[in-house]
């Protein structure tokens, strides 16, 4: 498991947090799977488009050897969100992440669609 470096944004919002948690996942794979609407989708950042819970989590990198996640900023308003930050491979190689987040409600605890940038 890499380190996680967490966003000071995410203090007293769950929903931040829930951002936050969700960016973690598209960079290292681990995620809970209930956190992804049945009919979700993410356009990911080579104009890919993947749709459905089952695709999403089967796309998810499992083989990424990861050092470091740094979550810079994680933020959410209305059914809307956004994180960005920087992923360090074990081989010291990194790359900065972006991924805007719609929810299914203004609850925002299910992911209706990400769109990942690099």
């Amino acid at each position: 498991m890499p380190r996680i470096i967490r966003s000071p944004d995410c203090g007293n919002s769950p929903k931040n947090g829930f951002v936050e948690d969700i960016a973690i996942a598209l960079e290292t794979g681990i995620c809970d799977p209930e956190a992804f609407d049945p009919a979700v989708t993410w356009e990911t950042s080579s104009s890919r488009q993947i749709v459905g819970r089952k695709a999403v989590l089967e796309a998810l990198p499992t083989e990424r050897a990861l050092a470091k996640v740094i979550v810079e900023h994680a933020i959410s308003h209305g059914r809307v969100g956004a994180a960005s930050g920087k992923a360090t491979q074990t081989n010291g190689e990194t790359a900065r992440f972006c991924h805007v987040l719609e929810f299914t409600s203004l609850q925002a605890n299910h992911v209706a669609r990400v769109k990942s940038y690099d």
